[in-house]
């Protein structure tokens, strides 16, 4: 296995007795892309900066490439920062923005025109270095910034929200030119977004963040069939939540009471035991609903259908199951024939089903 590109050891910020990132003990591999992942103010950002230098960690180590950074001001690290902001000079064209750093390095013109020409080419600009920044579109402006952090090739590029300020279209544009930029470097990427979305399409692996902790790093996939804790299942798409107690456990499948005399069945993991509190987890699309009473199905649960959407390819339902609990959110795909029962109708008795499988036990 490769030496990683980069290490943090128990970092944390405190501001005062305010822990922005706690104790955050992960390394990142060269060539990664990897993701800061957390709604606003869990402490991505901050832990970003430090890594950059803009921040100072107030304990623990941050290595790049094996070193150690110390108190290294960002000029003096191996790394490049993209804003959210892209902080274009508004009094230099594309060419000279793009130049900034490879002029403050002392480099020859020849040189710098030539490492610009290569610059504006990776990110589609050749032939608008004469241009203005008031001249551009947004998802230029976007290019500019990632052109002026990657000529001078870092090590590192660290990302800060960089598409955040794109309308929804560009955005996913933009979104595949980026992997595709970062696949044609080959240099490691670390990327801010609270866009859950966006982090399962770009990743290579994710890191979930709340209240300043790592709750759990993995890939897109792990994350989304596996979630460690309830913070991050719920965080990453939708999720079913069915709160109970272990009755029993055998051949690997715990059995759950979610009600009196009522149980549903999942996989034994997180050692828990019987008698303990726990969550069964699972998401809307493993979850089918019908009409009649399923046979031999491995988790049953009757219900009445609250409120319904038609969406062409797929319909989503909305189940109430049993008073004071949360409603059960089903994503159905539209395989069945328009004669079919109408389950969507608001009261409509149904029953969901889904197999052992589908369910992840999580602590309570």
């Amino acid at each position: 296995m490769a030496a990683p590109m980069i290490s943090l050891k128990s970092v944390s910020k405190r501001f005062g007795t305010f822990a922005a990132v706690d104790a955050a003990t992960f390394d990142i591999a060269p060539g990664e892309f990897f993701s800061l992942l957390g709604p606003s103010g869990c402490g991505k950002t901050t832990l970003l900066r430090m890594i950059g230098g803009f921040e100072r960690q107030t304990e623990g180590d941050i290595l790049i490439d094996g070193e150690a950074m110390g108190i290294r001001p960002p000029n003096q690290r191996p790394t490049n920062m993209v804003f959210q902001s892209y902080a274009i000079f508004p009094h230099l064209d594309i060419a000279e923005n793009i130049a900034y750093g490879l002029v403050n390095r002392g480099l020859d013109k020849a040189s710098i025109a030539k490492k610009v020409g290569q610059a504006l080419g990776m990110v589609r600009l050749t032939g608008l270095g004469n241009r203005r920044a008031n001249q551009l579109s947004g998802g230029q402006r976007q290019r500019v910034a990632l052109a002026r952090a990657i000529v001078c090739e870092p090590k590192v590029l660290l990302l800060d929200e960089p598409l955040g300020a794109l309308d929804k279209k560009l955005r996913e544009e933009m979104q595949i030119e980026l992997r595709q930029l970062q696949k044609s470097l080959g240099i490691t990427f670390i990327f801010v977004t609270h866009d859950q979305e966006e982090a399962l399409s770009l990743s290579d692996r994710i890191a979930v963040m709340a209240r300043g902790k790592v709750l759990q790093i993995d890939t897109a996939a792990s994350l989304y069939e596996h979630p460690n804790c309830r913070e991050v299942a719920g965080f990453i798409g939708n999720m079913n939540f069915f709160e109970g107690r272990i009755a029993s456990i055998s051949g690997g499948v715990a059995a759950i009471e979610i009600a009196p005399g009522q149980h549903v069945r999942v996989p034994a993991t997180n050692g828990l035991a019987p008698g303990q509190a726990a969550i069964v987890a699972v998401r809307p699309e493993k979850i089918d609903a019908v009409a009649t009473p399923p046979q031999g199905s491995d988790n049953v649960v009757s219900g009445r259908a609250l409120a319904g959407s038609y969406l062409g390819d797929r319909s989503l339902l909305l189940a109430d199951w049993r008073e004071g609990a949360a409603p059960i959110s089903v994503s159905l795909q539209n395989r069945r024939s328009a004669t079919s029962p109408d389950i969507y109708a608001k009261d409509a008795k149904l029953w969901l089903t889904w197999p052992v499988e589908a369910g992840v036990l999580l602590k309570n």
